[in-house]
């Protein structure tokens, strides 16, 4: 069992640290900057093999990777007239501004195609039969009865259970008329949604509507055609980023624990526990962790992406590049900052898992 675990993290680790590395990988080729080096891991060299001008390594510590770009470090030797055009450094801000950002940039791609293949492959999706009505609610009163399939909520057909709830949700309290389909008979009622409280992800009471029907347990496979699946995955992408960013916010606001944070070895259970379930859910489960890190990147922190792309704006809007020293202070700062917070979550993570 443990083994599973262990692959299941170590591909999932590979395929996001390589994604986000060839990234920087190719928008660099393609604005012409000489790569030295594409590491998959930090730290002392494994096995590498030098291919051209570039050497391809594995690392020691998989927690990341890296590519090292010609002119990139200040502490270089000056470089020959001849590898200048082609020097990092030498490069308008706008090309490191696109060489940087690409890492992330790939992250969000690869999700949006990960989550598309999901979709592809087919998600069990709940049937608009209704499990359940509870009583002295909107459906009690409109006569709808344990069994019954809604097909049409005012005109607008419906076939899975949340785009009735996402009507319904909507509705602001207005009458709904809904065809319902009850042993092949179909009957016409008015239901008036009423205002209800809920529990949203981050544990607030927000106002929603509701008919008082609970969800059975008829599940059918949705399969979307390669281009729905396609809009599918963005609109995914786009959903996820948001819950992320919302999630970072709350944290600030206290209104989620920090704690809630999943660190390496949570991430690393939770991708055995995706592999176990299936090739989708294992697909699913990358695509989540590929958007995580793509924003975890884009934050301003030195050391990450996020942090060069902000000495990157300062740069253009100032016309003068960041000043080294307080460049070298800031990328110091950030490493600690980072290996606090990886320690930090690592300690919550092995609480979590043992259940304290």
């Amino acid at each position: 069992m443990a083994l599973v675990y262990i692959l299941s993290v170590i591909v999932v680790l590979g395929i996001l640290i390589f994604v986000h590395e060839f990234g920087h990988f190719i928008v660099a080729k393609w604005c012409n900057v000489g790569v030295l080096k594409f590491s998959f891991g930090f730290g002392p060299r494994i096995v590498g093999k030098k291919i051209g001008e570039t050497e391809y390594l594995v690392s020691a510590v998989p927690l990341g990777g890296y590519v090292k770009l010609l002119g990139e470090s200040d502490d270089e030797k000056e470089l020959p007239e001849e590898d200048l055009e082609r020097s990092f450094a030498h490069k308008p801000v706008s090309r490191r501004f696109a060489i940087v950002a690409a890492g992330p940039v790939f992250n969000f791609l690869f999700a949006i195609i990960a989550f598309a293949l999901v979709f592809m492959l087919g998600v069990p999706t709940p049937t608009t039969r209704v499990g359940d009505v509870q009583d002295e609610t909107p459906a009690a009163s409109a006569g709808i009865q344990k069994g019954d399939k809604i097909r049409q909520i005012d005109g607008k057909p419906v076939k899975y259970w949340e785009e009735m709830a996402s009507i319904i949700r909507s509705s602001e309290g207005r009458p709904l008329n809904v065809l319902v389909e009850r042993e092949g008979e179909i009957l016409n009622v008015l239901v008036v949604p009423r205002e209800v409280e809920v529990t949203d992800i981050f544990g607030e009471i927000k106002k929603s509507y509701a008919i008082g029907v609970v969800m059975s347990d008829d599940i059918v496979i949705k399969r979307e055609n390669p281009f729905r699946a396609l809009i599918s995955g963005v609109d995914q992408t786009w959903w996820l980023t948001k819950l992320v960013f919302q999630s970072i916010a709350k944290i600030f606001q206290r209104v989620v624990s920090p704690k809630e944070l999943a660190g390496p070895v949570f991430i690393a259970k939770m991708s055995g526990d995706a592999a176990q379930q299936g090739l989708a859910p294992f697909i699913y489960f990358i695509a989540f962790i590929s958007v995580n890190l793509a924003i975890l990147n884009l934050l301003p922190i030195p050391i990450l992406d996020g942090g060069h792309l902000m000495f990157f704006l300062v740069e253009a809007v100032t016309g003068r590049e960041v000043n080294r020293k307080v460049r070298e202070a800031a990328q110091t700062a950030g490493f600690f900052l980072l290996m606090l917070l990886i320690l930090w979550v690592t300690f919550n993570d092995i609480l979590r898992i043992r259940g304290d």
